[in-house]
């Protein structure tokens, strides 16, 4: 997955060591001329960055594109590394993109949670549901954050940008990301779950949908 830079994530000064292929905005380089910033780009396992289990990889269409710069300074206040995967503006795109691109770094293991904003939230989690390992979950309140990581162990947190205002996405991403998976009967359903995908993806090349025994 290609990092993206954008002008909030620049220092005020001093320099900013990116991995190399990071796409820095044309506006970040503008500002970073205008700070003094140098933008040093070196090999990816030369970046200090943090461990995988305190990444967080952010992604959002043109629907949610608002939404997701202001909630990446609440994963920076929570002390989580952020990954993001786009957009960069409110130009039109498609949600699937980036929907894709959040949930397959989550299933390589590159982050722990994946958070994805586009206009209602339901397409995202249809996207990211068909990459094997995602459990996206659609949230819109505190009892549905909550549920989805207790009952579910959802790994990707799906909101729309449109349907919700800031303060309630943010108290969803703040319980989401609280909540522990609480185990116990919830994991035999879990791996319910794991065996329906392993059942679908090894019959991916057969013709007539699920295998037949």
């Amino acid at each position: 997955m290609r990092d993206v830079i954008t002008e909030r994530d620049l220092p005020p000064s001093g320099e900013l060591r990116v991995a190399k292929g990071t796409l820095i905005t044309p506006s970040a380089r503008d500002a970073a001329r205008v700070r003094g910033v140098s933008i040093i780009e070196v090999a990816r396992e030369e970046l200090p960055g943090a461990p995988p289990g305190r990444t967080v990889v952010i992604g959002a269409d043109h629907g949610g594109f608002a939404m997701k710069e202001a909630l990446k300074r609440v994963l920076h206040e929570l002390g989580l590394a952020v990954r993001d995967a786009g957009t960069d503006s409110e130009k039109p795109v498609d949600y699937p993109d980036f929907a894709e691109k959040v949930a397959e770094a989550v299933a390589r293991g590159e982050a722990a949670r994946g958070v994805l904003i586009d206009g209602a939230g339901i397409g995202s989690c249809m996207a990211a549901n068909k990459v094997p390992g995602v459990r996206a979950a659609l949230c819109y309140d505190k009892a549905s954050a909550r549920n989805s990581r207790e009952h579910n162990d959802a790994n990707v947190l799906t909101l729309g940008g449109r349907l919700l205002t800031l303060s309630q996405a943010e108290e969803v991403l703040r319980i989401w990301l609280g909540t522990p998976f609480a185990g116990g009967r919830h994991q035999g359903r879990v791996h319910k779950i794991a065996q329906i995908e392993q059942k679908y993806r090894k019959c991916a090349g057969c013709s007539g949908g699920a295998e037949r025994s």
